[in-house]
């Protein structure tokens, strides 16, 4: 088990940590949620005695981990993929590991197969991939058998099908006893993967609780109702009924109707008695993903705004119009057409010239010109050979002679 009391750490005047107290507990999946600079990494790091807390203490199994022996065979731990000598292969980095802790070499060949890693296993890491990383520092917490486990974003780089085999490996872990501490910012993953939540902001604890218990206590359920879109009359009278018998109606974007404060058996009641047809019925329950954003949207320090390019972009000269929006223009895939051909020449006033002005057609291929004779010394030298000339129709019978070409 990993207990905090009063965990507190300062950089400077910026509190990273700020008397922080929890329990990790084993046999279960806990969460560790929060913002980007919420503290959680550093939270971590002193776990793992990487870092000395300014106040406060932390424990594995009522020990501190630098008191802990052979801490390695009890805490097994991934913060940093790319924590490898990107010298060595994976095997070597993992004997070296195991070498370190007393760890049998057999183990090694155990733990690469575990992550499936067994056909790299002689390449160098430098050559990994984020996702092979990934893998590889799981190996290396694993190598060990701890009892006590700690990943720090453990499914970045990692396609599906790696994602639902940590997600397995976690559960699994977590069955067998094991105390499981991890770390996202993938709120989809965690309410499939963590069983117990410990969300922070700004190095202080916000909530402490299981996943649906912290999803019930952070959103608001609603009932979504609508009417035929063809028949307006009918919204405006189940909006009233819904009202008079204490609900609360909010209109949706999509012409649906949000309703809150009734149960759905009491809509469903209400809409036949008020003789309104109903389109759609359904009960919406918030996602771990809204009931986080929720709590935590008051302790976010880096926060994205609108781009403003109408700020950016230069004023327009006077008498000038804007510009007219082209259909798809931005869209992938889109390019700018060419301007409508005739003859070789615009049709209509555009960037190349008026109508029937001589502009040559910036789209049509070069005419190959015929090279020029050669100059003899002390001649004057020629200009350049005439363009063969475009070939004609046969002439009539009638014809004089045909036309010089030159």
């Amino acid at each position: 088990m990993i207990e905090a009391v009063g965990l507190t750490k300062r950089y400077g005047d910026k509190t990273a940590v700020d008397d922080l107290s929890f329990q990790v507990r084993p046999g279960a999946v806990t969460g560790f949620l929060g913002p980007n600079g919420s503290g959680k990494s550093t939270t971590m790091r002193m776990i793992l005695g990487l870092d000395n807390p300014t106040a406060g203490t932390v424990t594995i199994g009522g020990y501190p981990y630098r008191r802990l022996p052979n801490a390695p065979r009890q805490v097994g731990a991934l913060l940093d993929a790319k924590a490898v000598h990107g010298g060595r292969s994976a095997r070597n980095h993992l004997l070296c590991l195991a070498q370190l802790s007393g760890i049998p070499a057999r183990r090694v060949d155990e733990v690469l197969g575990v992550v499936g890693l067994q056909g790299v296993a002689k390449k160098r890491s430098k050559g990994f991939s984020l996702g092979m990383g990934q893998r590889l520092g799981i190996a290396a917490a694993l190598l060990g058998d701890p009892r006590v486990l700690l990943f720090d974003e453990p499914v970045n780089g990692l396609d599906p099908e790696g994602i639902l085999w940590v997600r397995n490996l976690m559960k699994s872990l977590a069955a067998e006893g094991r105390t499981v501490f991890v770390s996202s910012h993938l709120m989809s993953e965690m309410a499939l993967t963590a069983d117990h939540l410990i969300v922070i902001g700004r190095g202080r604890l916000l909530a402490d609780m299981g996943v649906k218990e912290f999803i019930a206590a952070n959103s608001a359920d609603f009932a979504r109702v609508r009417t035929p879109d063809t028949e307006p009359q009918q919204r405006e009278k189940l909006t009233s009924a819904l009202t008079e018998a204490g609900g609360h109606v909010l209109p949706e974007q999509d012409g649906a109707l949000r309703v809150t404060g009734l149960a759905l058996s009491h809509i469903s009641d209400l809409a036949h008695e008020a003789d309104v047809r109903l389109w759609e019925l359904s009960p919406h329950q918030a996602s771990l993903e809204e009931a986080y954003m929720r709590m935590t949207q008051a302790a976010v320090d880096y926060r994205s705004t609108t781009d403003q390019k109408a700020g950016l972009m230069q004023p327009l000269p006077p008498g000038a119009l804007p510009p007219v929006p082209v259909p798809g223009q931005g869209q992938p895939g889109w390019y700018a057409p060419p301007p409508p051909q005739d003859g070789g020449r615009p049709s209509a006033p555009g960037p190349y010239g008026a109508p029937g002005a001589d502009v040559p057609n910036p789209y049509a291929q070069d005419t190959p010109r015929a090279p020029q004779a050669p100059t003899r010394p002390g001649t004057a030298p020629q200009g350049p050979a005439a363009a063969p000339s475009v070939p004609q129709a046969a002439p009539a019978a009638d014809s004089a002679k045909p036309e010089d070409p030159r």
